[in-house]
């Protein structure tokens, strides 16, 4: 079935979405409890959404369906769990449950990566826990593990 989504900048007056879609960031492992929504007002967490758009280096984009927003891709350079350098913004994407499994964040990561790309950055790195579902599309999407801990990669794509 068509779902019809179309990708698009992020509007200003969207970006307090950001918030929600850094909640459904959060990897969940099966059989695991979800943490609670205000999770997200940790000052670690916070580095992902606080302000977001007053830096040249933060943007955002949103995949639409039916007037509604299903999934968002997001970057800035920030100090989070996937920074590198002060150069490399840190990418952090999610797609809502019911939207999952039919290409959108892998259309939403293309098309950040080509913009990313086409300003001048020379790379892009993210956080993902290894037992997440999305390791692989990072890795197809050209991202490549460059660090690791127990529990996550930190992952960089190379755009130039």
């Amino acid at each position: 079935m068509d779902m019809g989504y179309r990708i698009r900048e992020m509007k200003e007056e969207e970006y307090p979405l950001l918030n929600d879609f850094l909640y459904e960031a959060i990897y969940i492992p099966e059989g695991v409890n979800p943490p609670p929504k205000s999770i997200i007002n940790t000052p670690e967490l916070q580095e992902y959404v606080l302000n977001f758009g007053k830096s040249k280096h933060d943007k955002a984009l949103a995949a639409e369906i039916k007037g509604k927003i299903a999934g968002a891709v997001w970057v800035r350079i920030m100090n989070d769990y996937g920074h590198i350098d002060d150069e490399t913004p840190s990418l952090a994407m999610s797609v809502h449950k019911e939207y999952r499994g039919m290409g959108i964040g892998t259309e939403l990561l293309k098309e950040l990566l080509s913009i990313l790309k086409s300003g001048g950055y020379r790379k892009v790195s993210l956080s993902v826990q290894k037992a997440n579902y999305a390791v692989n599309m990072y890795k197809k999407a050209g991202f490549r593990v460059i660090d690791e801990n127990e529990e996550e990669y930190i992952m960089a794509a190379y755009l130039s």
